[in-house]
Formats: structure tokens, sequence, C-alpha cells
């Protein structure tokens, strides 16, 4: 996929968007999580998406790839994967069991988006000021 500085900018904004609306107390705990985890695969699409890639959305498992491929994409640790596929677990369970959201996962889940919100900034944003300067 050809790399498009106005996708990537539209990735980045729904990241942040869903963060914001991940850190508002009024949302349940589920919906918080949700948010925070859709941003978190909002930051992985976009990391891959600077790199010219993206995963199959039609085959099982692109989550699991897409956030696996933070180590290559941002340079997250493999320990930082582990706890965001921890997170994409109890992702499934809330929404395929209806299991609760505790606020302990809550809570890791709002650090981590907010962490890798930051980084992929930090990290992408030299590839945004390219395409703006025309280079």
């Amino acid at each position: 996929m050809p790399f498009s500085a106005a996708l990537l900018q539209k990735m980045l904004a729904t990241a942040r968007t869903r963060l914001q609306d991940a850190q508002r107390t009024d949302n349940s705990p589920e919906t918080r999580f949700d948010c925070a985890y859709t941003a978190i695969r909002a930051v992985a699409d976009a990391a891959l998406h600077a790199q010219g890639w993206r995963t199959s959305t039609s085959k099982p498992g692109h989550h699991q790839t897409t956030i696996g491929c933070f180590v290559h994409t941002l340079g997250v640790s493999p320990a930082t994967v582990r706890v965001l596929d921890a997170l994409r677990k109890q992702r499934n369970l809330s929404d395929y069991d209806g299991e609760l959201v505790t606020e302990q996962a809550l809570l890791e889940c709002l650090q981590q988006a907010q962490a890798l919100s930051l980084l992929a900034q930090q990290k992408l944003a030299p590839l945004l000021n390219q395409n703006a300067s025309g280079a």
C-alpha cells in the first residue's frame, strides 16, 4: 500500500479521538476500555502504514498481527507487546463473552494507549513534516 501522509494523519487523528473518548469518566469502563484499545489499534495501523504495509482485515488474527508489528514499526519492546496482547485478549472477552473490564485492565489500556500515541507522534511526525514541505 503506497504511503499517504493524509491517510497517516487520519489514522493518528482517530487514535487521538478514541483516546479522548477513553478518558471520559462518564463513559462505562467497558466503553472506555474499548476506546483505549481502538486507539492502540489505530496507532498500530498508522505505524504499519508509515512502512507501506497493512494487515488483511478479512483474515482472522489481524489485530494480533498488527499489535505484534509494534516491535518493528515503532521499536516497542517485546514485553510491552505481550502486555498489549493481553489487552487484546481482554477486549475479546469483553466483546464476545460479556466479561466486565476491571479497573486495573482499564488503567493499563489507557496508559498503553497514551504512551503509544506519544511514541507514534514522535516517530511518525517527520513523515508528516516531509510531506507538508513537499519533500
